[in-house]
């Protein structure tokens, strides 16, 4: 990547491998640009065993790293961050697109807000504990039991006297006063 006149230039991989027979014989029938999610998607035709294949193209502004509690620094993963807004909504009504686009913004707000290139655990962790709470209430406040690791049932109670009591209208579930579950 180079940056020239003010825009970020990625520079292509010319070593796209076919999934199919692993040759590096390829050529692009057709580019998409998504501009919200800031991708590029290219259909690809094999010229060794003629496969078709999407490859998907990611403007990368920089490196991030991220400094965890312990000290330990590693690299930003959008998978490991996706992985985990996934599993906060799950069984939720938050959709894949959604989930993606939250994965998007919070890694361009990482990229944009941040002066260096080494972020803390924290940070991020806020950023989608905030993010999620304007998304779903239920999906934040399971994430919020894993990052904050609560360990006492008024952890729980503490967190959602928290959420605002517009979020209350978003998914509201009635259960039986007999009922444990």
């Amino acid at each position: 990547m180079c940056l020239h006149g003010g825009l970020l230039i990625a520079t292509v991989i010319s070593d796209m491998r076919c999934p199919y027979c692993n040759s590096t014989d390829s050529r692009v029938t057709d580019s998409r640009p998504d501009t919200e999610d800031a991708i590029i998607r290219r259909r690809r035709v094999c010229n060794d065993c003629g496969a078709k294949f999407t490859t998907v193209e990611r403007v990368q502004m920089r490196d991030l790293m991220v400094r965890k509690n312990s000290g330990k620094i590693e690299a930003f993963d959008r998978e490991k961050l996706r992985r985990s807004i996934k599993l906060a909504c799950r069984n939720r009504d938050v959709g894949d697109e959604q989930i993606e686009k939250l994965v998007t913004s919070i890694h361009r707000r990482l990229e944009t807000e941040t002066a260096d290139d080494t972020v803390t655990s924290a940070m991020v962790g806020q950023m989608v504990s905030d993010s999620l709470l304007n998304l779903d209430p239920i999906a934040f406040v399971r994430f919020a039991s894993v990052y904050r690791k609560f360990s006492r049932i008024s952890d729980f109670k503490k967190i959602i006297d928290q959420i605002p009591e517009a979020a209350d209208d978003a998914a509201v579930c009635h259960l039986p006063k007999t009922s444990l579950f």
